[in-house]
């Protein structure tokens, strides 16, 4: 029985109660009755996590209308998911990076609103709330594995939400000045935190993957990076001064996982690429976010914007036929590379993403102490330039 007050017409409060209905339901209406919208699961033997196309926060921002997937768009989420949960039963590790897909509460399909391009291939969209444990928002990936990945980030997500509602992990001035390597921004403590945690999944998720001929090649690369990047996370977290003993004590745990990972061989090829890209993608971001007159305190430039991250995916496998600077780099080509950033930026001197690329492949040339001091603060480039 339900009953709701509130003021009636004359102002005068007043209640309505209603009983449930007296006609008993014996199994679900027709699936093509406009008025049944039963939830939709994503099944996989005993696993059935729901595919909730219903829920208002689809957007990951305002509340949007319900808009169902078609048969078609859900029959293709399910094929995913199959496909998905089956490798990830094929991990052979410990730790971080395992994921039983049952503990999953479910999958929102992110609705795109028209005001936003669809993603391409290469660019992962998804979100989880500290609100709603195990329950994650997904633009329908590319393939399998990237659905997999996706689970396994979020759900790390969530488990450092839970973390963080029991125990205070850090004190957080919520100032966003803080490298992630994974961002485009500058990020605040816990966002962080949230990333270094979710990311040492990542790692060991590709991990995992490395000794599965389908995926070796990539597995290979993404492990090499994602640790590396994570261990810079982790390395910031600990000298930030702000972590509780309790979140001191997760990070030193993460770190620990990650030094030992960084033990671990990878193939020489991969590794290049892993840490060139790892390095382009803090140059790039240092040239478009730190302010060129920062001294001994990093301040932010007050025009920086959003930029696309077009390199961690376009290294994760070696080019063929390399024609762009960018393929040069990623083919271990720095001569190459470097001519042709060149040849850019003679056209576009300001374009901070050549720039980055002209400034990591001189240092594969020059590796004296003038390309060290520019790798670490490219930004002083461009004040020179200016």
């Amino acid at each position: 029985m339900l009953t709701l007050g509130g003021p009636g017409p004359d102002g005068r409060r007043r209640s309505l109660t209603r009983r449930p209905a007296p006609v008993p339901v014996t199994g679900a209406p027709p699936a093509d009755d406009p008025h049944w919208l039963p939830l939709r699961t994503l099944a996989v033997g005993p696993v059935a996590v729901p595919l909730e196309d219903l829920d208002p926060y689809r957007d990951l921002d305002d509340p949007v209308p319900p808009a169902r997937l078609d048969a078609e768009e859900a029959l293709a989420w399910q094929g995913l998911f199959d496909e998905a949960v089956a490798i990830l039963a094929n991990g052979k590790g410990t730790g971080p990076g395992r994921l039983d897909p049952a503990v999953i509460r479910a999958v929102v399909p992110w609705a795109r609103t028209s005001l936003l391009p669809p993603p391409p291939p290469d660019v992962r969209v998804s979100a989880s709330s500290g609100d709603s444990y195990g329950a994650m928002v997904i633009a329908r990936p590319s393939s399998p594995l990237a659905l997999a990945e996706a689970l396994v980030h979020e759900f790390q997500h969530s488990k450092l939400a839970a973390l963080i509602h029991l125990f205070p992990l850090l004190d957080d001035d919520r100032a966003e000045r803080y490298y992630a390597p994974w961002r485009p921004d500058p990020r605040h403590l816990t966002g962080l935190l949230h990333g270094a945690y979710a990311f040492t999944g990542v790692a060991g998720f590709w991990r995992d993957r490395m000794t599965d001929p389908e995926h070796a090649g990539t597995a290979a690369y993404h492990f090499a990076l994602r640790r590396t990047q994570s261990r810079l996370a982790v390395r910031t977290l600990l000298t930030s001064g702000r972590l509780t003993g309790t979140g001191h004590a997760l990070v030193t745990g993460l770190a620990r996982t990650l030094d030992g990972w960084l033990r671990e061989p990878v193939p020489a090829a991969a590794l290049t690429r892993a840490r060139t890209a790892a390095v382009l993608h803090r140059t790039e971001w240092r040239l478009r976010n730190v302010d060129p007159a920062t001294t001994a305190e990093l301040r932010l430039r007050p025009d920086r914007a959003p930029w696309p991250d077009v390199r961690t995916h376009a290294f994760a496998l070696p080019p063929t036929d390399p024609r762009t600077p960018d393929e040069h780099l990623a083919a271990g080509d720095a001569a190459a590379a470097l001519a042709g950033y060149d040849d850019g930026l003679a056209r576009d001197p300001g374009d901070p993403h050549l720039l980055a690329g002209w400034i990591v492949a001189r240092a594969g040339l020059e590796r004296g102490p003038g390309a060290r001091r520019l790798l670490a603060r490219p930004e002083s480039m461009t004040r020179r330039q200016g």
